[in-house]
């Protein structure tokens, strides 16, 4: 499980999902700077680390390298997620009250993802369901 991004990592790792393609540092940079004074070296250092770490692939682009994620937002989320509930002495009571923090809306995108994990009904399933 990667460990959590810091603030950041957070920022830049948000720019370069966001845009979901290859990016150098001066695109991320001119992008930070709309919110933040934040010096070239340390987007490049950013972006370095997070290489080291597996976040990104980077491809060398005459003397830059362009950026690309390595994995989606979706499963750093779900990788968190998996983290913080592993780490439960009661892993179900720990989802009840996950459950019981969400919104009607998240509780539907639950809703939603479950039946697309379960797939279309199959007659083994059925089957398995009226033997219960």
């Amino acid at each position: 499980m990667p460990r959590p991004l810091g603030e950041l990592e957070d920022s830049v790792m948000t720019r370069v999902w966001k845009w979901n393609r290859p990016v150098t540092v001066r695109e991320v940079l001119e992008d930070l700077q709309e919110e933040r004074s934040i010096a070239y070296t340390t987007v490049m250092t950013v972006l370095d680390n997070l290489h080291q770490k597996g976040w990104v692939r980077r491809e060398a682009e005459g003397r830059a390298y362009r950026y690309e994620a390595v994995s989606t937002r979706a499963a750093y989320a779900a990788a968190l997620m998996n983290e913080a509930w592993s780490q439960s002495d009661n892993p179900a009571a720990a989802l009840v009250a996950f459950f019981g923090m969400m919104s009607a809306e998240q509780r539907e995108a639950l809703s939603d993802a479950m039946r697309i994990v379960q797939g279309p009904e199959n007659p083994a399933s059925a089957e398995r369901g009226a033997e219960r």
